[in-house]
């Protein structure tokens, strides 16, 4: 099927540049993965494959191939395909906190954990919520079912979250995330 996502852009799934196969997908703001040209985005048609998933997000990385940067500014490389990535917002989404683990599991994969830092988080003046990630690029959203669950432990002062309770302590937020954000230029949700 022929996908055209701008004027100048177009592809077929699983077209070959060179020797490479290419592949292209939609990561949404809940963290679930489609095919970009899948007509109907939701739980029915998202990959749900914990061992697909798995390999696919720990390779997500920034597209330098020269090839659909604006459109797909990710890609998870995989042997001779490249698996280019456009999202909502960004690739690494936060679908659950393990509370009894104080960890973020991202992309809906269990096995998919960083510790979280309460500290850290910081909520955009949209109002989502991110948390830093340890490798490109850097941040992570929080999707907007866990948001929701703890949208009630902010404090705000002068209208922009400045504390955060978690587990019984007020965690005073440090905003890294807004200065990553900007530095890396993500602080932009995607229009496509």
């Amino acid at each position: 099927m022929l996908r055209a996502i701008s004027r100048n852009l177009s592809y077929i799934q699983g077209q070959y540049r060179e020797k490479t196969r290419e592949y292209f997908y939609f990561i949404d703001h809940q963290g679930m993965l489609f095919m970009d040209d899948a007509r109907i985005k939701n739980f029915t048609s998202c990959f749900k494959d914990q061992k697909f998933l798995h390999f696919f997000f720990t390779r997500v990385k920034q597209n330098e191939s020269g090839h659909y940067t604006d459109e797909f500014p990710y890609v998870s490389p995989c042997g001779r395909e490249l698996n280019y990535i456009r999202c909502d917002d960004l690739p690494i989404v936060f679908t659950k906190i393990n509370n009894s683990t104080n960890e973020l599991i991202w992309a809906h994969v269990d096995k998919l954990r960083i510790p979280f830092e309460p500290a850290k988080i910081y909520m955009s003046t949209e109002g989502r919520i991110y948390h830093p990630y340890p490798i490109y690029p850097f941040v992570g959203l929080i999707a907007s079912k866990v948001g929701i669950q703890i949208s009630n432990n902010f404090t705000f002062r002068d209208n922009k979250p400045a504390m955060f309770a978690w587990e019984g302590i007020e965690h005073k937020l440090t905003n890294e995330c807004e200065e990553l954000l900007t530095k890396y230029n993500l602080n932009k949700v995607n229009e496509h």
